[in-house]
């Protein structure tokens, strides 16, 4: 006897604990999915049953379907969730304002949800009113298992359903109040924010828009192959600053040198034949004839010489003007084929450079010279610099780094220090003044437009 009752006693502490561990996790639920998902599922662990739904009733009658146990969400138009709204609807009508738990079954129902009740619950079910009181009706839990529900299970559902209550009545308040009336207490408050809010929307603001931009040189050299050929050699590194006349490349001679020895050996044979061709012509009228035929082939043969000569001066490339090399890694160009006019590399002065900005078609919210700029380095973000757009490209074309947009070309403002060329970073460009729902609404509304094909 006192083994069964200190087992009575343990298992009323254990009852007693559990109850008050749901009430604290339905007091502290952060928002009323978590609430809903507590009432429906934890339940569990102080009365045990096989399926509970939870039911919100409405302001003007009816109500809806919060929460099911075992599923994460509530899917309005499922045969089951459509079944219960009906099924708590009928059995609201019945009960009591301020009624405590009390078991339901399928008898309890019209013919028409009492056949569909084996289908959905199990035989026995129980009914817990939420409510704060007499004419204060929250809700409804419902509670299905195959076992009947005795009395003591009924009175310990009933303060667990107080503590729920309470938890959820503190939302319900929340969105009663803002559904306030505008004459009603605290509403004239939230109806001048609405127009706050409304009003801020239609204050100017200038359009912008973000770009990739690199500072670039400003008028510089190119620097081109004079001959088709090979490079053998580059003098110079990237960056590396280079005097005017200074050699940049050099081609590979050999080509260069074969053909100008081939030439002067056919010049020495024309020379020969023209010689040979005047001693005859003293005595035999036909080498009298023929010597003004040779002697135009030697002099071609000479000018073909003297051009091979000049092939071969023209390999080494020089720089046009002094500034800093701007190209790749030189071991790239070793051992490769140019042909003539090909770009090798660029001199640039240091001290004038530019942006070269690539706006996206999407953004292309200005391309209008005389347009602001505001640069901001990759290496420097705190200290944005200032620059103009002087062009911009007519139509959007790929950059290289496979980006569809508009190539702009912008000035720093003056007085600014230039970076160094080469630098990257990002462009905010500045266009028309429009009004703040423009600005935020802009990409959403061309979105809906391109949605729904208007």
């Amino acid at each position: 006897m006192k083994q069964a009752a200190s087992s009575n006693i343990e298992s009323q502490l254990f009852a007693l604990s559990t109850l008050v561990q749901l009430v604290k996790r339905a007091r502290h639920a952060a928002q009323p999915q978590e609430l809903a998902f507590v009432i429906v599922n934890e339940t569990h662990a102080l009365l045990p049953y096989r399926q509970a739904a939870l039911w919100r009733q409405g302001d003007s009658g009816g109500g809806k379907i919060v929460a099911v146990s075992g599923a994460a969400s509530v899917e309005r138009h499922a045969p089951l969730v459509l079944w219960l709204d009906r099924v708590f609807v009928t059995l609201d009508k019945g009960t009591e304002s301020g009624a405590a738990p009390y078991p339901v079954e399928a008898g309890d129902l019209p013919p028409a949800l009492r056949e569909e009740w084996a289908e959905w619950l199990p035989a026995h079910g129980l009914l817990v009113p939420l409510a704060l009181g007499p004419g204060r009706r929250l809700g409804a839990l419902l509670l299905a298992r195959e076992k009947e529900w005795s009395d003591g299970e009924r009175h310990l559902m009933q303060e667990l359903a107080d503590g729920y209550a309470a938890a959820w009545a503190v939302f319900l308040q929340r969105r009663r109040f803002l559904r306030l009336p505008a004459w009603s207490r605290g509403g004239m408050a939230k109806l001048a924010v609405v127009a706050a809010v409304l009003a801020a929307l239609f204050l100017p603001i200038s359009l912008s828009a973000l770009a990739p931009a690199d500072v670039v040189p400003l008028e510089p050299t190119i620097v081109r192959a004079p001959l088709e050929g090979v490079v053998d050699r580059v003098r110079v590194v990237p960056n590396e600053p280079v005097n005017e006349g200074q050699a940049l490349v050099d081609l590979d001679p050999r080509a260069f040198e074969n053909r100008l020895e081939v030439a002067r050996q056919a010049l020495a044979v024309a020379e020969a034949e023209y010689r040979q061709a005047a001693q005859q012509a003293v005595f035999d009228d036909k080498s009298r004839s023929q010597l003004a035929l040779l002697k135009g082939r030697m002099e071609q043969r000479r000018a073909e010489t003297t051009y091979a000569q000049s092939l071969l001066e023209r390999i080494h490339v020089t720089a046009g003007s002094a500034g800093i090399a701007i190209f790749d890694d030189p071991n790239d160009w070793i051992g490769r084929p140019v042909t003539i006019g090909e770009r090798l590399m660029e001199i640039a002065d240091p001290n004038r450079a530019e942006l070269e900005i690539w706006l996206p078609v999407a953004d292309a919210t200005t391309l209008k010279a005389g347009a602001e700029v505001d640069y901001f380095l990759n290496v420097a973000p705190d200290a944005p610099l200032r620059a103009t757009v002087r062009q911009a490209s007519y139509e959007a074309s790929l950059s290289p780094n496979g980006l569809l947009g508009y190539r702009l070309k912008a000035r720093f403002a003056e007085g600014t220090k230039i970076p160094r060329i080469g630098l990257r970073g990002t462009a905010k460009v500045y266009g028309e003044k429009v009004t703040l729902f423009y600005y935020l609404m802009r990409r959403p509304l061309a979105a809906i437009r391109q949605f729904v094909g208007l």
